[in-house]
């Protein structure tokens, strides 16, 4: 069994796998399905999808990232059938990205410095065939620029080995069952045991420094921007339980029962657990649905969207970016002038009253409730 299987087993057997929270929010509103007319796909295998998913997801740009099998013979195949090795499949990650946001080099970039591509027999402490590395080309465009990478790679004299990754055509992609997607969220605690016990880490910081390991940003440097997230256990003492369900599981807290929903104080909301700024009661509105609602956060570049499956429809899911906690989800049918609506967890938010905002280090943003916003 390895490393992997039997953290699935033991979480399983203690009741940790996440499952689904009940969603009072789906029934109050339309799931809203983010514009993909502009969007490209990737699909890349570097191993253990769990570690894959999580590399690219924290790449600005990136929408979406599905773990699956793909490159075999056996249709539909199950997570068991793979992890024998006898399907053909290996594991790997679709990525659906933004092209005005990301390049397919960006992307390539980071597969690169999340594997060891030298490794023909598997990645780390997953053996097998199941977990050998590849690059799935979509178009030609995709196979000149991944095979120029490759050629680059190899040239650098980083490597003392061959570099064997294989530059493959796309073939059918099988999303993995509903628990490996999105297993770096819903179980923080195992996953964190996983990555840094399978060698992973260790193998990055040795190669490619500690920074390989740290979410890329837009080119912009912010005080939150050195923030590391604290280990789980440490997180489940500083949060509430329900703090700590919504931002590390993605829970929903119920409606019309939190603290921020009616609330009518002046001041902003910042991330429970990074203190990142994220909305201002100059756009709070009542929407009517018993959760703190917004017609726009305060800046940008503190959020992260993500597209969300879950429940049977497609809406898009708001995180903080340096936290990574989850927020909420963003619609829209909001008011003017935005017409959005960002429904956001109480359990989520830290109120920062607008006379405490200057000594709490947030005076910049006193002018929000000066200016016509």
């Amino acid at each position: 069994m390895n490393v992997r299987i039997f953290l699935l087993a033991a979480a399983a057997a203690g009741g940790l796998l996440a499952l689904p929270s009940s969603s009072a929010e789906s029934k109050e509103t339309q799931a809203m399905k983010p514009d993909s007319s502009a969007l490209r796909k990737a699909t890349f295998a570097g191993g253990c999808f769990w570690c894959s998913e999580a590399d690219f997801e924290k790449l600005p740009g990136v929408v979406e990232v599905i773990s699956g099998y793909t490159g075999g013979r056996v249709p539909n195949p199950s997570y068991e059938e793979v992890s024998a090795g006898r399907t053909g499949h290996v594991e790997a990650v679709q990525v659906l990205y933004d092209p005005q946001k990301v390049t397919y080099r960006d992307l390539l970039e980071v597969f690169w410095r999340h594997i060891d591509p030298t490794d023909a027999g598997g990645q780390f402490a997953d053996r097998g065939s199941q977990y050998r590395t590849a690059v799935f080309y979509h178009d030609e465009e995709q196979k000149r620029l991944a095979e120029e990478s490759k050629k680059a790679l190899a040239a650098s004299g980083r490597f003392r080995r061959p570099i064997v990754t294989e530059i493959l055509p796309a073939k059918e992609f099988y999303p993995a069952e509903d628990y490996h997607q999105d297993y770096y969220r819903k179980n923080p605690l195992h996953y964190g045991m996983y990555r840094e016990g399978s060698g992973r880490n260790a193998f990055i910081r040795n190669l490619w420094g500690e920074e390989a390991l740290r979410p890329k940003e837009e080119g912009r440097d912010t005080r939150w921007s050195g923030f590391r997230k604290p280990p789980a256990e440490e997180l489940r003492r500083r949060l509430s339980p329900m703090q700590f369900q919504v931002t590390q599981e993605e829970g929903t807290e119920p409606p019309f029962e939190n603290e921020f929903w009616n609330h009518k104080g002046a001041g902003i909301f910042v991330d429970v657990v990074s203190g990142e700024p994220l909305f201002s009661t100059t756009d709070k509105f009542d929407s009517g649905t018993g959760w703190p609602s917004f017609t726009r956060p305060i800046d940008p570049h503190f959020l992260v969207e993500r597209i969300d499956r879950s429940f049977f429809m497609v809406r898009t899911e708001v995180r903080s970016r340096y936290a990574d906690s989850h927020l909420g989800h963003v619609f829209p049918d909001g008011p003017p002038p935005t017409g959005l609506r960002y429904c956001i967890n109480s359990a989520a938010l830290r109120f920062v009253p607008k006379e405490r905002m200057e000594s709490e280090g947030y005076g910049e943003y006193l002018k929000l409730f000066t200016e016509a916003r």
